[in-house]
């Protein structure tokens, strides 16, 4: 375990050196029916016109939209 450690510390300076930060993300498991259910209640719950408000923004703001 001891190696393990060692080896993971070498890689993380190894990686600051090079000018890279590691970041770890926790996020929910989509897997998980809990939170498929909550999801599933969260979006249930959006209002449609504004949703479709916010996604016509996003699509003229964004550079992959065809010229």
């Amino acid at each position: 375990m001891a190696q393990t450690a060692e080896r993971m510390k070498a890689m993380r300076e190894r990686r600051r050196a090079r000018g890279l930060r590691e970041l770890r993300l926790v996020v929910p498991d989509a897997r998980s029916r809990a939170v498929q259910k909550r999801v599933a209640k969260q979006v249930a719950g959006l209002d449609r016109g504004r949703e479709s408000e916010a996604m016509r923004w996003t699509e003229s703001v964004s550079e992959f939209d065809a010229r």
